[in-house]
């Protein structure tokens, strides 16, 4: 399945709107229905209002009613460049936390369908903070 959501990640990435940093991300966000949501990062001259790749995913996957999450494939490289190991930012972490398994949720992050490295959301966001936290 790793191999299906970096080729499903890279295929998002196509698509990144990044007239001012020229670094495309792209990501695929698999459902526990086993659907693949794909999301890319979306620059705004404003910066502030720009979104990251990952975030479009979920908030696809959110918008059409998916609500729960096995795993993320998150490629990235500069515009016309080679592909980097890029894990996501804070934020991003902090939307995995609102929505996915802290223990048993995967982050995908590749440079090629053969060439990953993975990581449970409890690995990159140590003492993270999410509505189990407020019960």
């Amino acid at each position: 399945m790793e191999e299906k959501l970096i080729k499903e990640a890279m295929s998002a990435r196509e698509h990144a709107y990044t007239p001012y940093s020229h670094f495309k991300v792209g990501a695929a966000l698999l459902g526990k229905s086993g659907r693949i949501y794909r999301g890319c990062n979306i620059e705004n001259a404003g910066y502030t209002p720009s979104n990251c790749a990952e975030r479009t995913a979920f908030f696809n996957a959110v918008s059409e009613g998916e609500l729960e999450f096995e795993a993320i494939a998150i490629v990235a490289g500069p515009e016309g460049g080679e592909l980097v190991f890029t894990a996501p930012c804070g934020v991003c972490r902090q939307v995995m936390m609102e929505f996915c398994d802290y223990e048993t949720f995967r982050i995908i992050i590749g440079t090629a369908p053969d060439a990953y490295r993975e990581f449970t959301l409890k690995e990159i966001l140590p003492y993270g903070f999410g509505p189990k936290n407020l019960e």
